[in-house]
């Protein structure tokens, strides 16, 4: 297992720098100790403590999921419940959210929730040596965003047709985006692409020539 080693001015300092220095808590790492150190005689021939550092490869996503969103609604003072469900075949790891405002975490057209589920991703995998894919959803939000999605999508179609003029949707993330173009594929009429930059990208609808 890949080590690295990192010193203070005592074991806890070590420890210390080794977390920050990585990027991650305590509890997910296992070290051990090289070196005490010491404080020589009147600082004369002191020593640093020196740990051997490495991370935890072997915490379940839902363990790791737990802990990470546990600490971000503690700092956010909010109370929810977690519930977390992992398919080992698939490798994706399913979280639901509740508790008295679930509004605040679905955010503007989801886009908390969506910010929420990517941090959650950085920190399942980022010792993990299998990719695991999260989803976050809470009071059935990502269904009921995609039942809209696809109802605005055969309205807009209609519009098109009825205009024969192209429609230019608001800026969606890729998901969004995705389910717009997957709900007219089969139109005979429209067609679908997509223009402009992230975080702006956005979905036009045109008659097929």
């Amino acid at each position: 297992m890949e080590y690295r080693e990192f010193t203070g001015k005592n074991v806890d300092e070590a420890i210390t720098n080794a977390t920050v220095n990585l990027g991650v808590t305590s509890d997910q790492i296992s070290y051990e100790v090289v070196e005490e150190g010491s404080n020589g005689f009147l600082g004369i021939g002191s020593k640093d403590a020196v740990i051997r550092v490495t991370l935890k490869t072997d915490e379940k996503p839902e363990d790791v999921a737990l802990d990470f969103l546990n600490g971000v609604f503690k700092a956010m003072e909010l109370e929810v419940k977690i519930t977390c469900k992992y398919d080992e075949i698939d490798g994706v790891l399913e979280i639901d959210l509740a508790g008295p405002e679930m509004g605040v975490l679905i955010g503007k057209r989801g886009q908390t929730l969506d910010s929420l589920q990517y941090l959650t991703n950085l920190a399942v995998n980022r010792s993990s040596e299998n990719y695991t894919r999260v989803k976050i959803d809470t009071e059935d939000y990502r269904r009921r965003r995609k039942d809209t999605l696809e109802n605005l999508a055969k309205n807009v179609a209609s519009k098109v047709k009825r205009t024969k003029k192209s429609v230019t949707l608001e800026a969606m993330n890729p998901y969004e985006r995705r389910i717009i173009h997957s709900a007219l594929q089969n139109d005979q009429y429209v067609t679908t692409h997509s223009e402009g930059e992230e975080p702006y990208r956005y979905v036009v609808v045109t008659l097929k020539k």
